[in-house]
C-alpha cells in the first residue's frame, strides 16, 4: 500500500528569509567538528566537465547519529551569464536515512555562498594574526563579496581593503558593496597589493596563479577559495612548500584543491584545530594558508538549519510525495 509522505520545496526566496550569518557560522563550525570527530562522513566527490562547457558535481555525506543524510548537486555554467543568470548553480536534497525518501529540496545557491563565506571566516579566526588590518581580495563576484562580509564580521579591526579585479579596472558594484565599512581601492598590481596585506583572500574561478610567490611577506594569511576542481589553482609554485597549511579535508585538497599541485605538503584539518586534536602555534612570521574545497557536511548542516526554520515558519511549498 502507498505510504503518505510530503516533500518540502524551498526556493531562493524562502532560503533568504531564514539564512542568518551567525547561524551559518555555527552550522559550519558544527560541520567541521563532526568531521574531526569522525561522526560525519564525507563521500567521494563527483566533479566532471561537461560538453556544454559547464562543470557538474555532487557532494554527499551523512551524520548517522543525527539522522542527517543528503547531497548537493552543483556546478558552474559560464554561459548562464549570456542568459542573464548566475553561473553557479546548486540544489540540495535532504533524505530520510531510514527510508531513502526525500524530505526537502532546497535552492542551494545561497547555501553554497554563505557556507563558503562562513568557512573562510572560521579560517581567519583560527589563523590570521590578531593585529591584521590590511585585507586584499582577488575577485569581485558574489563569493568575493561574501568573503569580505564574513571577514569584517570576525576581524572588525580591518581598516583597509584592496581588491584585484580580472581586468585590473574598478568594479563599481563591488565598491558599493563595501562602501562605508572601510576604505577600498582597486589594485593595479597584484604583487604589490599582496605584499602590503596582512590577509589575502582569493575568490576567483581558479584559472591559474594570481600573484608571484615572492609577494607573500612573513606573517601573511591566505584563504584560498577558488580551487575546487582538478586543474584549478590560485597559488603560484613555491608557496605551499613554505607555508603552514590548513585544509577543510585532506583528501579533497589533494584531489581538487591547492594541494593537488604539491600533494606531499604537510597539512592540518581545520576541524582538528576546532576540537583540539591538533594545535598550530602561529609565530608572527609564519605564512599560513587555508585551502577551502567545500565539505558536503557544510551544505548538510546549513540545509538542516534552513529546513527546520522554514518548517517552523511555514515557508516553502509542500507537496504530496506518496510511495
Amino acid at each position: 500500500m502507498p505510504r503518505e509522505s510530503r516533500l518540502l520545496m524551498l526556493n531562493a526566496e524562502a532560503v533568504a528569509a531564514v539564512l542568518q550569518p551567525n547561524d551559518v557560522l555555527e552550522a559550519v563550525r558544527r560541520a567541521f567538528v563532526l568531521h574531526s570527530e569522525a561522526q560525519g562522513r564525507v563521500f567521494p566527490v563527483i566533479r566532471e566537465k561537461l560538453s556544454t562547457g559547464g562543470v557538474f558535481g555532487i557532494k554527499a555525506g551523512d551524520v548517522q547519529a543525527e539522522g542527517l543524510l543528503g547531497f548537493k548537486a552543483a556546478g558552474f555554467w559560464p554561459s548562464n551569464r549570456q542568459l542573464g543568470g548566475e553561473p553557479h548553480q546548486a540544489t540540495v536534497m535532504l533524505v530520510d536515512p531510514a527510508t531513502g525518501r526525500p524530505v526537502c529540496i532546497i535552492d542551494g545557491n545561497a547555501i553554497t555562498t554563505a557556507r563558503t563565506g562562513a568557512a573562510g571566516a572560521i579560517g581567519l579566526q583560527q589563523l590570521a594574526r590578531a593585529d591584521s588590518r590590511r585585507l586584499c581580495v582577488f575577485g569581485t563576484g558574489v563569493q568575493a563579496r561574501v568573503q569580505v562580509d564574513f571577514a569584517l564580521r570576525v576581524l572588525p579591526q580591518l581598516d583597509s581593503l584592496s581588491y584585484v579585479s580580472v581586468d585590473r579596472q574598478r568594479d563599481d558594484g563591488f565598491e558599493r558593496h563595501v562602501a562605508g565599512r572601510l576604505p577600498v581601492a582597486c589594485a593595479a598590481d597584484a604583487d604589490s597589493a599582496v605584499a602590503r596585506s596582512d590577509v589575502v583572500i582569493t575568490a576567483t574561478p581558479g584559472g591559474g596563479p594570481l600573484f608571484a610567490a615572492a609577494a607573500l611577506k612573513p606573517g601573511t594569511h591566505v584563504n584560498c577559495v577558488g580551487a575546487d576542481t582538478r586543474g584549478k589553482r590560485e597559488l603560484p609554485d613555491g608557496v605551499l612548500e613554505r607555508v603552514r597549511l590548513v585544509v577543510d579535508d585532506r583528501v579533497q585538497s589533494r584531489q581538487i584543491g591547492e594541494s593537488q599541485w604539491a600533494p606531499d605538503t604537510p597539512c592540518i584539518e581545520i576541524g582538528d584545530l576546532l576540537t583540539g586534536k591538533a594545535r598550530l602555534e602561529r609565530t608572527p612570521d609564519d605564512v599560513t594558508v587555508f585551502d577551502l574545497t567545500g565539505l558536503a557536511l557544510q551544505d548538510l548542516t546549513v540545509a538542516r538549519l534552513i529546513h527546520e526554520k522554514a518548517r517552523d515558519g511555514g515557508l516553502g511549498i509542500e507537496i504530496p510525495w506518496p510511495w
